[in-house]
């Protein structure tokens, strides 16, 4: 198989859903090497053969994991992934936080609360009333954004 060039449309495409195969040097599989078509840096690409190859092809999990770069338990965790949520369950999920936890409901109702008493308040000195009143040290950035993602939910019809 030809190698594609570095930073061709479909790798920057990948690193942007965070799709790419980071062991795509490990895949083996016959597939990967005779076409064009299958990609070993398209991490979705190879689980969904993964599980194919079980599944329509007989290889054993220990085995197909093997050539497909992957370990055991990757294999379990997209089977179930697949069986749960579909094709859409290959896709890696969103790493990180996925809430606040510094600028919970409580803090931003205070902060709410505080700009509605005193408008004319800044950010920093937002930051030192939370600080006081639990304990907890906010970035000011935390604040405005919470407040802007706030208000954007506040504007939405219901």
């Amino acid at each position: 198989m030809p190698k594609p060039p570095p930073d061709d449309a479909k790798l920057r495409s990948l690193r942007e859903q965070s799709a790419i195969n980071l062991r795509s040097k490990a895949v083996t599989d016959d597939l990967f090497a005779a076409s064009e078509f299958f990609d070993p840096r398209d991490l979705v690409q190879v689980k969904y053969e993964m599980l194919r190859s079980v599944e329509k092809g007989g290889q054993s999990v220990t085995e197909a994991a093997a050539k497909f770069g992957l370990s055991r338990p990757s294999y379990y965790q997209a089977h179930s992934a697949l069986a749960q949520r579909g094709l859409a369950g290959l896709i890696p999920l969103k790493r990180g936080p996925k809430q606040a936890r510094k600028l919970s409901a409580e803090v931003l109702e205070f902060v709410r609360q505080v700009r509605r008493d005193s408008p004319s308040l800044s950010t920093p000195d937002l930051v030192r009333q939370i600080q006081e009143r639990f304990q907890v040290t906010v970035h000011p950035r935390t604040i405005e954004r919470g407040l802007a993602r706030d208000q954007k939910k506040r504007r939405k019809p219901r």
